[in-house]
């Protein structure tokens, strides 16, 4: 069973192998698809590149859920969503896949680049025993420490 300080350490290696979110606002919109730009000169922060059009554009409080490509991570990201056009951080940040979404280029009249300040988390880790896979093949019952990792965190900084 991985410590939470191995738990967040995986976070940030699964989402830069995979950084796709599902992200909304709270109050019964539904969450859209986004990819995750990765700073990491900046601890418990996602950005996205969108259109001013977006329905995050208004910014509030927010959830956004990660699953890792192996099936084998899972996160929920509480947090604030706002705008932050900030030119130094788009530069930073702008890449050829944002730029074949944004035809004007780093001086679209659209483009946004959305913050998202993370508050707490709740990580999951499917990381099973071999007995454990074994049990599940033919039918047995999991006990809880061959099932994998989990932790509350309010923070996803490494300790």
């Amino acid at each position: 069973m991985a410590d939470t300080n191995e738990l967040k350490k995986h976070l940030w290696k699964k989402l830069a192998d995979s950084p796709f979110v599902m992200i909304g606002l709270e109050g019964g919109q539904h969450s859209v698809p986004l990819t995750a730009q990765l700073d990491e000169d900046q601890v418990d922060t996602l950005f996205f590149f969108t259109g001013k059009d977006n329905r995050l554009a208004p910014g509030g409080k927010a959830m956004a859920q990660f699953v890792a490509k192996g099936h084998d991570y899972f996160a929920c990201l509480a947090g604030n969503v706002r705008i932050d056009n900030d030119f130094a951080q788009i530069d930073k940040l702008w890449n050829k896949q944002v730029e074949a979404w944004f035809p004007g280029g780093k001086d679209d009249p659209n483009l946004a680049l959305l913050r998202f300040d993370i508050e707490s988390a709740e990580l999951w880790e499917a990381d099973m025993s071999l007995g454990g896979m074994v049990k599940m093949l033919f039918g047995g019952k999991i006990k809880g420490d061959e099932e994998g990792s989990h932790a509350v965190v309010e923070t996803t900084a490494e300790s």
